[in-house]
């Protein structure tokens, strides 16, 4: 059975009279790498601090690595939204430092700093102030920051800001190789594209609580029903049951009225004797769903278990 890393039941947490976090509840196993998604003002950075024990909770549960998140900080690796770096010290030393708060011997900090300064293309900068790099180079230098004690759960908020699309692509692909030794990964991030390739788990929160939660795969297929598309070299005018048609290079995808489904389409085609070079379910990406969601869209399972 897999092995849960983060375990949070019913959460809560209050500014005042503002609810951050309503009740959320999740769970993220060992070795995969997880999902945290939601509109600005959701309760994402606020769950994160939780994790991280920088904020106390209300009410709820909260285990990481199995127990208190105080007691675990040395096991995990946490990159903040915000800059956190000390802007006047040099690169090499800032990572020895963290490296050392965080329990390893200065040997094996220095080993492992150089080791991720190369790996980021940031060797050459190893004894220049945090200040004199780039706003890029300093994302990359927070990640290896993140990652240089070696964790067994990192919390990555917010890991390609600022990145141009060479780096995006660097660090993806470290995150996939730390998903493949056997680190567990939280990431939360805006670009949906990214976490739709990165992430098999997700959880969607939208005004402090969860929307959406499971496999990224199966939250696509419930809401695949209403949408296909069609190349054909005729007009697809005035079709019933198609609530918008939208002209893609590829083809036309075609939004269906709620009842009515793909088969009944394509029969209506054949009817009209309309000649079909591909048709095929148009499933929706992360980040149409994304916004579907917290406009208050239900999928196509969902109302049709209403009517």
């Amino acid at each position: 059975m897999n092995e849960p890393i983060i375990h949070v039941q019913h959460l809560r947490k209050t500014y005042g009279d503002v609810v951050a976090v309503k009740d959320l509840s999740l769970t993220v196993f060992r070795g995969e790498l997880f999902g945290l998604l939601g509109p600005n003002g959701a309760g994402k950075t606020t769950t994160i601090r939780i994790l991280m024990d920088i904020y106390a909770p209300d009410a709820g549960e909260i285990q990481v690595l199995g127990k208190r998140p105080r007691q675990v900080r040395s096991r995990v690796g946490y990159l903040p939204e915000e800059r956190g770096l000390y802007r006047k010290q040099r690169v090499m030393d800032v990572l020895l430092y963290l490296a050392e708060l965080k329990g390893m011997p200065r040997k094996q900090a220095r080993e492992q700093a150089s080791y991720w300064l190369e790996r980021v293309d940031l060797q050459d900068w190893a004894q220049h102030k945090v200040e004199d790099l780039s706003r890029g180079m300093q994302q990359k230098l927070q990640f290896v920051a993140s990652v240089v004690h070696d964790p067994e759960l990192l919390i990555l908020d917010e890991p390609f800001q600022g990145l141009d699309p060479v780096n995006v692509e660097l660090v993806k692909a470290i995150l996939d190789e730390l998903r493949d030794s056997g680190k567990t990964i939280l990431l939360s991030a805006h670009q949906m594209n990214l976490v739709e390739e990165l992430c098999n788990r997700i959880v969607l929160i939208h005004q402090g609580e969860a929307v959406l939660y499971g496999e990224v795969d199966a939250i696509k297929r419930r809401y695949a029903p209403n949408r296909v598309k069609v190349r054909t070299n005729r007009p697809l005018e005035q079709l019933p049951g198609v609530r918008r048609i939208e002209r893609q290079e590829d083809g036309d995808l075609l939004e269906l009225a709620e009842g009515v489904t793909p088969q009944s389409l394509l029969r209506e085609l054949v009817r009209r004797d309309i000649p079909i070079e591909m048709f095929e379910v148009a499933p929706m990406s992360l980040n149409d769903i994304f916004i579907a969601v917290v406009q208050g869209e239900s999928s196509p399972q969902e109302r049709e278990a209403r009517s």
